[in-house]
């Protein structure tokens, strides 16, 4: 149950950038993991390392990530002879190791996926699938098929900083979905119509996707957008089942206390409104389009808009810049009653059992959990087994294209299957899977 071998190396992720795999060995066999990275970060989120030479892949090389797991994490596990299926054990001791508050000496890069390639290892010892492992950590019994957060129209850093005006992103969620392979389906159905509606309305170049698979075309307005993706969820015959999101990713719209409103009149400046103006437009927009969840709506330290927000509505108010899935931050935004649902990303902790903690913050007080990628993925399907063995109730894992996206739904359906008579999918109880 001890680890044989740690060895990291450079791979490269979804947009072209490298990044970390480790490859863990026990007397079972191989496990590797690998490291996703998001190009939307927030102010409070821990360090990712990078090597920063310029003549190197533009700086975003991960050499030195690789060195420290090589020399200095993998020898110190092993001569620990720690036994694989202690997952908090392991996890703090890594936290220990690096010793800084936000993780800088070693990256959270080069924690997590030694944490990651360690869970998988504990499912194996453990003779059950890695979601029923994962549940077992978390001291969770009710396994849940989380509801697809499905992105089909992207903007701001997602879409090179075009795309939809004032979103990051435009979100579809199959509540009403029988089951989670009915959920992908559907989900799949509307990016294939939305695709038509833009070929037939704006030609071939409207097509074009983004990071997560979104398409990035240029539209003037939020409202715009949902217009447009209301249309294709018509279209593709969903509008019983599916209902919408979005994320504000509100941070990058933040100047000086206002919030920029992008101009849709050619030559003119951007105008600025206040927390209160948006937070109108937003209730607007759940009224006239079904908007059901806002993803940081607010920049990352306006609270107060934050509060207001929360209690002004009954939509779900997704707390991920906001909270970067730590404990502490949960517990800060509980006590201000600032959101009501939790983006949980595990680049945001570096270690699986940091973010479990958050994760059990989130549920102490009757949040929402949106398991999420990111934006730079690998083919690594973990967080599907991870949101199954939380009974999270959603995930975000980008739109039903582009591979290492579907290989996170590839695997909920596998796993959907394997549970057979004892699957359950999330549903219109979304924000409270374990309810009914």
């Amino acid at each position: 149950m001890s680890v044989l071998k740690i060895h990291a190396r450079q791979i490269f992720d979804s947009r072209g950038n490298p990044t970390v795999e480790v490859d863990l060995y026990t007397h079972k066999g191989l496990f590797r993991a690998s490291v996703p990275s998001g190009v939307s970060r927030g102010a409070h989120e821990p360090t990712e390392l990078r090597d920063g030479d310029k003549t190197r892949f533009l700086g975003q090389g991960v050499s030195r990530v690789v060195k420290y797991i090589n020399q200095y994490i993998g020898p110190a596990l092993c001569s620990q002879d720690v036994n694989v299926k202690d997952q908090e054990k392991i996890d703090d001791l890594l936290v220990a190791m690096d010793g800084t508050a936000n993780l800088s000496r070693f990256g959270c890069n080069g924690l997590l996926g030694v944490s990651v390639a360690v869970c998988k290892a504990g499912a194996v010892e453990s003779d059950v699938p890695l979601y029923k492992h994962i549940a077992h950590l978390a001291g969770n019994t009710n396994l849940v098929l989380p509801v697809p957060v499905l992105n089909v129209l992207a903007g701001g850093v997602h879409a090179d900083g075009g795309g939809v005006q004032g979103l990051q992103e435009v979100l579809v969620l199959p509540v009403g979905a029988s089951s989670l392979h009915d959920a992908v389906r559907r989900g799949a159905e509307v990016h294939h119509a939305l695709h038509a509606l833009l070929r037939e309305r704006q030609g071939v170049g409207a097509t074009n996707v983004g990071d997560q698979g979104a398409f990035s075309l240029s539209l003037p307005s939020a409202r715009d957008a949902l217009q447009l993706v209301r249309e294709a969820v018509q279209r593709s015959g969903n509008q019983d089942a599916v209902v919408l999101g979005i994320d504000a990713a509100a941070s990058d719209l933040h100047v000086h206390g206002m919030y920029r409103k992008r101009t849709q009149e050619e030559g003119q400046e951007d105008s600025l409104i206040s927390a209160d103006t948006l937070a109108q437009s937003y209730r607007d927009l759940a009224k006239d389009f079904q908007v059901v969840s806002f993803e940081d709506p607010f920049d990352q330290d306006d609270w107060t808009a934050w509060s207001k927000f929360t209690e002004s509505g009954s939509f779900q108010v997704v707390g991920d810049s906001l909270t970067v899935s730590s404990e502490s931050r949960v517990e800060l935004a509980a006590g201000q009653q600032a959101c009501n649902s939790l983006t949980l990303s595990l680049t945001h902790t570096g270690t699986l059992t940091q973010t479990i903690r958050a994760w059990r913050a989130a549920r102490r007080h009757g949040w929402g959990v949106v398991v999420s990628h990111r934006s730079g993925e690998t083919e690594d399907p973990f967080i599907a087994d991870l949101a199954v063995g939380l009974g999270a109730g959603q995930i975000k894992t980008g739109a039903a294209c582009r591979s290492e996206r579907l290989a996170k739904y590839n695997q909920l359906i596998r796993i959907e299957e394997e549970l057979g008579s004892e699957a359950k999918y999330a549903g219109r109880n979304y924000r409270n899977p374990h309810a009914g």
